[in-house]
């Protein structure tokens, strides 16, 4: 589990692509001071496990799959990447609830300058944009975003300073790829209001819902 706040941009170091599955290296430096095998980081939202470490940089795994639906696709050698260590039990929630499993990719499609701030509009195809919500939560390559306007295929979020600075949005231009996942609690409710509608289970339903105080 993660929160959506980065600790710091890594580097890619290198890329190899295999048959089955790939690998990638990055040079980080914070997320390496406690780090042990097999724990999970995300890059660019992306949750991976690291596999190998040294002084200079971490190495994980990577499914092809992995590759082909996310961003991690376009990765080369020089390139900044976004890095969070899974949350650790009794830490402070700065951002919201990011599993690290992104649910797609959009497009950046627009960015413009609004005084302190910039705003980027991102096209995402419909199955990401069921769960966008105006005022709700969204993870931009691992960054936990509020969405401030939607769209049918697009939405909107405005970025203040600090956050272009300390990740990799402050580089990112109109057709970049980005990361995204949605918040998990919508998908979740989802879930559980067609529970029972293709079984002979009774469905947690509006009706249920409403007479139960919500």
């Amino acid at each position: 589990m993660f929160t959506g706040i980065i600790e710091e941009i890594g580097t890619v170091l290198s890329v190899k692509k295999g048959g089955q599955s790939s690998a990638v290296r990055i040079g980080a430096s914070k997320v390496l001071k406690d780090i042990h095998t097999g724990d999970s980081i995300a890059v660019n939202g992306v949750c991976l496990t690291a596999v190998t470490f040294d002084g200079q940089g971490f190495l994980a795994d990577v499914m092809n799959e992995t590759f082909e639906k996310s961003s991690l696709k376009s990765l080369k050698p020089g390139d900044p990447v976004n890095l969070e260590r899974a949350m650790k039990a009794g830490g402070r929630f700065g951002g919201h609830m990011v599993a690290g499993h992104v649910d797609g990719t959009g497009t950046v499609t627009s960015v413009e300058q609004d005084a302190n701030a910039v705003w980027f509009t991102v096209a995402a195809p419909s199955e990401i944009m069921r769960y966008c919500v105006s005022k709700g939560s969204i993870a931009l390559d691992g960054i936990s975003l509020t969405i401030a306007k939607t769209g049918d295929q697009w939405f909107q979020v405005s970025v203040i300073p600090h956050t272009l600075k300390e990740t990799v949005l402050g580089a990112k231009k109109t057709g970049d790829l980005v990361n995204l996942e949605n918040d998990m609690i919508g998908k979740y409710v989802e879930k559980l209001m067609n529970l029972g509608h293709d079984e002979k289970t009774s469905a947690i339903t509006e009706e249920m819902l409403m007479k139960a105080g919500f």
